[in-house]
């Protein structure tokens, strides 16, 4: 679903993105690791079209990503860390107005089955977003995801600020929908997690892909060491 062919990204002279290849396949949970500025926003952004890249290719599908392309774009998710969603309006009525940005409208049944879907309890489908926590904000944003048919789902540190609860969740959710052959592509600072929830990880390091390893072949105390000594 994902494939980069030797993609990177220069800014004013400085390399964000070092020329990085990588595939990921249908049904694949990526967790792409590395400190702050080592170039994991950088590559959501490339995927997304929200920036031009400075050399190589990325693609979605088998087609190439270009900026501001609504073919693309049709075909992916995006869950920030922080959920921009309308704090005045209910769960589900933000689910509807996003959804029918993207083209599509549906009954209430059919929005009532997205956010039970994505683990939202009934009882605060109705519940103004002002009211939720962090995690079910993503939850409406797995929704509008899944309401969207996104085939990849994009995520920038989805389990920052998550209790240990909300984290096991976010789990089971990314768990099913891999298994129905979604593919997600998270950054993220969670080593522990990301051993949990991935089938393959990827350490960076300023700008440049170091280490991609499947999760069954390391354990958290192994992820741990490597990161540690890439890093």
């Amino acid at each position: 679903m994902l494939e980069a062919k030797q993609l990177s990204k220069t800014y004013q002279g400085k390399e964000a993105l070092k020329p990085t290849s990588f595939t990921v396949n249908k049904g694949d949970i990526f967790c792409l690791l590395g400190a702050n500025g080592a170039g994991k926003t950088t590559t959501i952004n490339l995927f997304l079209g929200f920036i031009e890249a400075s050399g190589g290719r990325a693609l979605i599908n088998n087609i190439e990503v270009k900026m501001n392309d609504s073919a693309t774009r049709k075909m992916t998710a995006y869950i920030p860390e922080v959920v921009q969603l309308y704090g005045n309006f209910s769960g589900i009525e933000n689910l509807d107005f996003f959804s029918r940005l993207a083209g599509f409208s549906y009954p209430t049944d059919a929005l009532t089955h997205f956010l039970n879907k994505a683990g939202l309890p009934k009882a605060a489908h109705a519940n103004r977003l002002a009211t939720y926590s962090k995690g079910m904000r993503q939850k409406v944003g797995i929704a509008i995801a899944l309401a969207k048919k996104a085939d990849v789902i994009f995520m920038d540190e989805p389990t920052s600020g998550l209790d240990p609860k909300a984290t096991a969740e976010f789990t089971t959710i990314c768990k099913e929908l891999a298994s129905e052959g979604k593919s997600i592509f998270m950054a993220t600072h969670d080593l522990f997690n990301a051993v949990n929830v991935g089938t393959h990880i990827g350490i960076m390091r300023e700008g440049s892909l170091v280490h991609t390893l499947a999760t069954r072949d390391i354990n958290a105390n192994q992820l741990q060491q490597l990161y540690l000594e890439t890093i």
